[in-house]
């Protein structure tokens, strides 16, 4: 069955639905490409209006990690490696580990984790991906465990002040996908090949509804063109559906970077009371098939990748790192040799006025 519904939406319930949410729309663009010959390539954009400094980690096996500073946690071991982008060096953002397994954090306004009484152990937004990455090499055993809800997210505010609010995106190197939010409170997933595009608000099941109205349309007689969430969905979703499934590894991944680069925002654009709808301020792009994970900064000409298969991941190597956001050199090509030993960094779980002013530079 298909997954987008195929009761009709009328264009007066669409530009309803749009003039009804004006502030819930905009963000990251998350895209899933499924083809022939075992080619599975995530792409990503992420914007803010505000610099998000950011680098790129390679995190080998046997990371010992802790969810929160408190009793009310949980702890693991990392049992896979992994390339990762931190957000201010507190917390990681996305990655791809050595299995294929990719997750994207996204921004998702109205999110609500959890009750204040909730008794379960706490999971920081600055690890969440972290766990993920660091213990399932499949999306289906990601949503299995998560599924459990075994702990509750807890999630300290941007450093500008805004709430973060999140959704998740889970892809294998099979093409398996799962969208992970909480509504009201509650876990929803939804896990299967079908949910390739992932971008902000609304939640998922009103994405498709709306996305199910364009679908009568037609993407090649026409095709919503503005920076809001739910067109970039629609943009996304058409032009994914259109490469076709026998292309080339390289075809494939040159539309990746198209349609990433089609959902992008522009440098300049930002809106002071909705955050999300700025400046895109980078690019990745992860062959899931190759293990390369692929980076482009807005402000950098040019493109790198990190190839998983270069770095030695075993328990007890050095963790590594690329310092992309203050470097003075030009970065381009592949960074394998780059990369210097690091300590991680200090993941954020609670922000103070203090770390705040840091990390925003005041």
């Amino acid at each position: 069955m298909n997954v987008f519904n195929k009761t009709a939406v009328t264009v007066a319930t669409i530009l309803a639905f749009a003039a009804a949410t004006p502030t819930e729309s905009e963000g990251c663009t998350r895209v899933t490409f499924v083809g022939d010959s075992s080619i599975v390539i995530t792409g990503r954009t992420l914007d803010w209006k505000t610099p998000i400094p950011s680098n790129l980690y390679v995190f080998p096996r046997g990371q010992h990690r802790r969810s929160y500073d408190t009793d009310r946690s949980i702890s693991w071991t990392s049992r896979y490696g992994s390339v990762c982008t931190t957000g201010y060096d507190i917390g990681i953002t996305e990655g791809m580990n050595e299995k294929g397994l990719v997750v994207n954090l996204l921004y998702l306004p109205g999110t609500f984790y959890a009750e204040a009484d909730d008794p379960r152990p706490y999971m920081s937004t600055s690890l969440w991906a972290a766990y993920v990455l660091d213990n399932f090499a499949t999306t289906a055993e990601a949503v299995e465990q998560l599924r459990k809800d075994q702990f509750q997210i807890h999630a300290p505010a941007m450093p500008g002040g805004e709430a973060t609010t999140l959704h998740m995106a889970i892809s294998d190197e099979t093409g398996n996908s799962a969208i992970v939010e909480y509504i009201q409170g509650k876990l929803e997933i939804r896990e299967g090949h079908q949910y390739q595009v992932l971008t902000n608000a609304p939640p998922y099941d009103q994405q498709l509804a709306i996305y199910s109205y364009w679908q009568t349309v037609g993407g090649l007689h026409m095709l919503p063109g503005t920076n809001r969430s739910q067109d970039r969905f629609t943009r996304a979703s058409f032009y994914i559906s259109v490469i076709p499934k026998d292309s080339s590894h390289k075809k494939a991944m040159a539309g990746m970077f198209g349609i990433i680069d089609n959902c992008a925002v522009p440098t300049g654009i930002s809106l002071p009371d909705q955050p999300e709808i700025s400046t895109t301020q980078w690019r990745t792009v992860a062959d899931q098939r190759e293990r390369t994970y692929y980076f482009r900064l807005t402000e950098s000409p040019g493109t790198i990748w990190t190839d998983l298969r270069e770095f030695d991941l075993y328990p007890g190597a050095p963790i590594m790192k690329l310092d992309v956001f203050n470097t003075k050199k030009m970065l381009i090509g592949n960074m394998v040799k780059e990369y210097h030993p690091v300590k991680s960094f200090t993941p954020l779980y609670r922000m103070t006025p203090e770390m705040a002013a840091k990390l925003m530079g005041e």
